[in-house]
Order: structure tokens, then sequence, then C-alpha cells
């Protein structure tokens, strides 16, 4: 990250705190993304266009990490001060319980947004954000590999579970590490499989449920799935170095060295594997697919898979230009500034984008995952997104670490995520 630019920006920022009502027609902007380009680049591009159209109308954006963006915002919002924009994610609803974010209903221009990424922002009948960023929870492969281990995926491309745990068990005695994941930096990707499979086994009302804690842990169905997981660890599924392998790690070791079969992560997977391979990014012809996550026997909904809206932008309930703030977000989810932030950004936004006509060096993988997403049922939210309290706090520590890492048994997974997480009756 560049120091001096986070230091003139936080400046800016504050200099915002100070005296935002001295200047009405600047508006200012606290964002994450300091050390990802493309979403700068993104960001400023929409300023730039916002301050054509709205002659006198600045734009000041301060540029944070996500620690000290939300140590900043805690303490200005507190005061009912601040920026007119700032990021957020959509578990962060503290904002709208305290009442420190506008409604944009009426502000916003609904009709380019998707209806399923707007629900990531509505809460009693009210839209709270622009959903920027989304992802869907993907299961990535290296096509030559499954293919040396013998996998041809049918129509909809996901594999039934016993033929998962074949794959998995073929490629750990080909000495190749069947399923990616790092957890040491990160307290959600070893639950992905928790998640898509609980998922696709419950059906979304008693997956619902079970997040709500009104569904036992100890339901027979949930109880299937986490002893699926230990079967799958018991067969060497996870790297030996799950526990302190980091996020970013996790990539190169997937498509570079050692090498891995699959790897489960959201959609925003090309914002690091698509960067130059001297720079980190996936080797130059690398072969890699989409396959669906493998369907549990029994399950109440196959084609279930779960879409998530990730760092958006909300307009501080304080700010004395709310209106002006709502153009710059709808100057962001414009169409065509839809398909610069899939183009340029790589990954998928709540706004409306034609994916057929995208101008992209990555046409063919957008191609591959609108085809891994047609035909799903979308549920809006993964179990980290959702969860809450104690009941987060177990889940970091059994369904991301503990039962992947082999370090508890079924049972003792089980009895934990239901002490933390089922309502007392």
């Amino acid at each position: 990250m560049n120091i001096g630019r986070w230091i003139l920006g936080a400046a800016a920022g504050l200099a915002g705190l100070a005296g935002s009502a001295a200047h009405a027609q600047t508006i200012t902007l606290w964002s994450h993304w300091a050390d990802e380009q493309a979403k700068v680049a993104f960001v400023e591009e929409a300023a730039r266009r916002f301050e054509a159209k709205h002659p006198g109308a600045k734009v000041a954006i301060s540029w944070y990490q996500k620690g000290p963006l939300n140590a900043a915002l805690q303490s200005a919002l507190r005061a009912r001060r601040g920026p007119d924009i700032f990021y957020a994610d959509p578990f962060q609803v503290e904002y709208i319980d305290n009442g420190l974010i506008a409604p944009l209903d009426g502000l916003l221009n609904t009709d380019n947004l998707e209806d399923w990424a707007k629900a990531g922002w509505t809460h009693g009948g009210k839209l709270y954000g622009l959903p920027l960023e989304a992802q869907t929870i993907e299961l990535y492969y290296n096509k030559d590999l499954a293919k040396r281990f013998g996998v041809e995926l049918p129509p909809g491309g996901h594999l039934k579970t016993d033929a998962f745990l074949d794959l998995v068990k073929k490629a750990q005695a080909g000495d190749v590490t069947p399923i990616v994941v790092g957890v040491a930096d990160r307290d959600y990707p070893g639950g992905y499989l928790f998640g898509e499979l609980l998922l696709k086994k419950l059906g979304p009302e008693d997956y619902e449920k079970l997040i709500d804690g009104t569904l036992s842990y100890k339901d027979p169905r949930v109880v299937s799935v986490f002893s699926y997981i230990h079967d799958l660890a018991a067969a060497g599924a996870f790297p030996k170095s799950i526990a302190s392998l980091k996020l970013g790690e996790s990539h190169a070791y997937f498509y570079r060295k050692p090498g891995g079969v699959m790897l489960p992560m959201g959609s925003f997977y090309p914002s690091r594997a698509f960067n130059p391979p001297d720079k980190g990014g996936q080797p130059v012809g690398f072969p890699l697919g989409l396959m669906n996550y493998p369907v549990p026997p029994d399950a109440a909904c196959p084609t279930c898979k779960t879409s998530r809206v990730g760092g958006s932008y909300v307009i501080n309930a304080a700010s004395k230009n709310i209106k002006l703030a709502a153009d710059l977000l709808n100057e962001m989810a414009t169409p065509d500034m839809a398909a610069k932030w899939v183009s340029t950004v790589l990954v998928q936004t709540g706004a409306k984008v034609d994916y057929s006509k995208l101008t992209t060096d990555h046409k063919e993988y957008f191609d591959d995952l609108a085809a891994a997403n047609t035909g799903t049922k979308p549920f809006l939210g993964a179990l980290f997104d959702r969860l809450r309290g104690g009941c987060l706090d177990a889940y970091k520590q059994v369904m991301n670490v503990g039962l992947p890492a082999g370090l508890v048994s079924v049972d003792k997974a089980i009895d934990t995520m239901a002490a933390a997480c089922t309502k007392k009756s």
C-alpha cells in the first residue's frame, strides 16, 4: 500500500469530518480497497463522471484498509459526523439498528439493480445500500487433474457426494491435494463446503431455520453433513497446513505449487488469480474449470447455491448532501459502469450486467461462470454473513477450522454448535 497516498486520503477524510457542511457541494467518501487498484480506478472513474454531470460538485475520496476504516467510522459516526458515503458490508446491520445510515428508497435507481442483491440491503422494507460487489460461492477445479483422476461432470456440473469422496481418495492416492483450503487469516473458507452442503440438504426454509437457531444442529440431516465433512478430512481432502495456510497462499497452492484439484472460493477468485504470473497470478493456459458443489443424498434443494452481496456503499444519515450522494451511487450502477466493474475488477456486481456482451480478455471465464450458475436457485448470504454472537464464534472454531483440520470429532462439533446456536424454547 502507498502510505503517502493513505495519509493524504486520510487527511482529506478528516477535513470532510471537520467541515463537510461548509462545502455543501463536496461529497466525501471513505472506502476500503486501498490496495486494490482496479476497484480504486472504478470508483474514481464514477466520481469523474458524477462531477461532469454536476458542475461545481466535487468528490473527495479517502482510501483505507478495512480495519482502520472501521475504526475511523466508529468514532466519527458515533458523533453523528463523518463522510457522506462510506463502505460497508451487509452484515454490519448495527448501522441500520442505530439509525446511522439513510434509507435510499426513491433515491437509488433500483431498476439498475438485481432483485436478489437489493434484498441483501433491505431491512424493514427499506433499502439501505448500493450492492456494488457480489459473489457466488464457487468450486474451482483443475480440469487436467480432474481428468487424470477420471472425473466427468454430469449435466448441472456437480457430483454426488459418494463420487466426490471417490475423487478425493483418488487424488490423495496420486499425491495431489484434493481440496485446497487455507484459514490462517480468514474465518470462513473452511466453512464453504459446510454451507453449500447444508443448504442443498436442508433446502432454503430449513437452512434459514438453522441460521436463526430454531432448527438444532442435532437434526439428523445436519449430522449427516458434518459426518461427511469428517469423512473427507479423514480421507486427506484438505492440506495438512490448513490451519496455517493463508487465503492468498491457498490460491498459489492451488494453481502453482504444490497444486490441488479443487479450490472452494468466492467468485472474487479472479481478483488474485488473473494477475500476471509474475505478480502471483495463475500460469498462462492454466486449465481452470468450475463445478458445482456435491449433492447429498435426499437433498431438498439440489440446485440451491449461495449468492452474497459483498463490498457496498451506504449514505451517512447525518449527511447534508444525501440526494447528491445518492446521485454518485447511481453513477456506479449505470449499465456501462456495471459492465466496466465486471470487465476490469473481474468480480460480479449487484447491478444488472449483460454478461454476454462483456468486453474482456477473460470472456471464456465469465461464460463458464454463467454456465455454472445457470439453473441454480440462489440463497442470499453465507453462514459467516448470517450468524451472530456466540454462534458465529462457534462456527469459526468448529466449521472453519476444527472439523476440516481433524481437530474435533463429529459429536464434539455438533454439541458445540448446538449449544451455541440453538435458541432455548
